[in-house]
């Protein structure tokens, strides 16, 4: 069988790509499209020999499109339309522009692509702009599902709850397919169980192993001492005693100088109450966002490096302390940022995966931070291609 054709577009550092190899699926990416040129740097780096075309995608013509004769789209459209914290502007955002012009284009291509894959945030299933694909693939005559998946379902210790459309170009139905719904987890193949993205609210809660700092419950009394709310404590808990999930020690790296990475007393002091604390031995992260590394709140979690202090005692004694003895106890904790190689590691990028040296810190959070979880798009062409 000939391998597929496959157009990966807003390619970012290649997460499509690797997603592609790790599926096993026969195929050959012909071309990737992107207008990031720190993002092309790494992508040309890890993926020397695809052609990478540094344009806007309103820069291709009819023509083009047509003369790299794919037949499966790898896509993963700007988000910042329709994020939760964005503005929310839809179609009417200019960074949406790029994407209604490829709406425009594919039923006008010569040959249709066969698949398509897109990946975008939770908050894309409710857009105008989603139902304008949707009305373009249903004429064309494509047969599509959607889904929210986090990569939890797959036991990675790591929330990032994201929309994907998988799409065929057939005329019956995927075997799988529920109409009008968007699925919380994968469709069963073959014998396959399915995977469930929600924590299972019935499911049995082994003893806590780790103790992630937020409470300490005894019976049913829970101990509050930063700014969290009961359901969010409850919930972390529940995460951490989800056995199906790895725990975090199994993507960390062990030989890296931590000084460069621990969190400076200043900050410590300012957003004390408000990081999202993991240990090695928690089974669960929060989403890492470009932000990373450069602002605190809501980018992601920071590593507790310190075994054997009691996170519960340090911020309960911090209440009579000036602020000087608040920072002293604050960094017995050792609290430190995660290193870029590790998100890369919790996203599913292989241990071969790089960046070029010249690519800062800060940069190479922010393109991870704009990146998608390998396993789960992995899976998902597998699922589109069987």
């Amino acid at each position: 069988m000939e391998p597929l054709r496959v157009l990966e577009l807003y390619s970012g550092i290649g997460g499509m790509h690797q997603a592609l190899r790790e599926s096993c699926v026969p195929a050959h990416v012909v071309a990737a499209i992107d207008v990031n040129t720190v993002a092309n740097e790494v992508y040309k780096y890890n993926f020397p020999h695809t052609l990478l075309l540094a344009k806007t995608i309103e820069g291709i013509t009819l023509e083009e499109f047509d003369s790299l004769s794919f037949n499966m789209i790898l896509m993963s459209p700007p988000c910042q339309p329709f994020t939760r914290i964005g503005l929310q502007g839809d179609k009417t955002d200019p960074r949406a522009s790029s994407f209604l012009y490829l709406l425009n284009i594919l039923p006008r291509l010569q040959k249709l692509p066969k698949y398509i894959l897109l990946e975008n945030v939770k908050g894309f299933e409710v857009s105008s702009t989603r139902d304008l694909l949707i009305q373009t693939i249903e004429n064309c005559g494509f047969q599509y599902q959607e889904f929210l998946l986090s990569p939890t379902s797959l036991g990675i210790p790591n929330s990032r709850l994201r929309y994907f459309l998988i799409a065929k170009l057939q005329s019956e139905p995927l075997p799988f397919q529920v109409p009008g719904q968007v699925l919380m987890e994968f469709p069963k193949i073959g014998s396959e169980n399915p995977q469930t993205h929600a924590v299972d609210t019935e499911k049995k809660i082994e003893p806590n192993i780790c103790q992630h700092g937020s409470t300490r419950c005894s019976g049913k009394e829970t101990v509050l001492f930063k700014l969290e709310t009961t359901k969010e404590i409850d919930r972390k808990h529940q995460q951490d005693s989800d056995l199906s999930v790895q725990t975090l020690k199994d993507f960390l790296e062990h030989d890296i100088d931590v000084n460069k990475y621990l969190l400076p007393p200043k900050l410590l002091q300012r957003y004390a109450l408000i990081l999202d604390i993991v240990r090695p031995t928690c089974r669960r992260s929060v989403c890492f966002t470009k932000g990373y590394g450069s602002f605190v709140e809501g980018t992601g979690s920071v590593l507790q490096t310190a075994e054997d202090v009691q996170i519960e005692n340090i911020y309960k004694s911090l209440s009579n302390l000036s602020e000087e003895e608040k920072i002293t106890k604050l960094l017995m904790l050792k609290l430190r940022y995660f290193t870029p190689k590790e998100i890369a590691n919790l996203l599913g990028f292989p241990p071969e995966f790089g960046f070029p040296e010249k690519i800062t810190v800060k940069q190479r959070y922010r393109l991870l931070g704009n990146s998608l979880n390998v396993h789960i798009v992995a899976k998902l062409i597998k699922i589109l291609y069987e």
